[in-house]
């Protein structure tokens, strides 16, 4: 074999280990990829069904429901235009609270609830996710353009 062919032959292998560590990056990224989702969406049929995404809004005020056992909940996030509940079980951050923003990771069942596996709330008086800000807000000038 000639130093050139050998040369090709090593570029060539080069590119190829290469390709498959960047495919193989790639898949596992996807795998871990989790999607943003207001109720709005949700309501709208943008959500993927039986896949984990993340739920963002405020808890709706009265709407906390705690079952006999302790550890299951059950409450409502609002983007103020539509809503959907939330089931969790497990121990709710501290700083969760009514009327708080909230971001939740799950799945959205047959039946239209969302079964969350963990639950995230602000860390401050001030803070809420980019992403839900902008639901938020976007759903107060959808509602105020549909009142005349």
């Amino acid at each position: 074999m000639k130093p050139r062919h050998k040369r090709f032959a090593l570029i060539g292998g080069g590119l190829a280990v290469l390709g498959i560590a960047a495919a193989l990056v790639l898949n596992a990224f996807q795998g871990n990829l989790v999607f943003f989702f207001t109720p709005t969406q949700i309501a709208a049929g943008e959500a993927p069904k039986g896949k984990a995404f993340r739920l963002g809004g405020l808890v709706k005020d009265g709407s906390l429901k705690r079952q006999p056992d302790g550890l299951t909940m059950q409450f409502v996030v609002t983007d103020t235009a539509k809503e959907i509940t939330v089931a969790y079980t497990g121990i709710l951050p501290d700083l969760f609270r009514e009327g708080k923003g909230v971001v939740a990771q799950g799945k959205l069942g047959d039946n239209g609830l969302f079964t969350a596996s963990e639950v995230l709330a602000k860390h401050d008086e001030n803070y809420m996710p980019p992403e839900a800000q902008h639901a938020v807000d976007q759903a107060h000038k959808a509602q105020k353009s549909l009142k005349p």
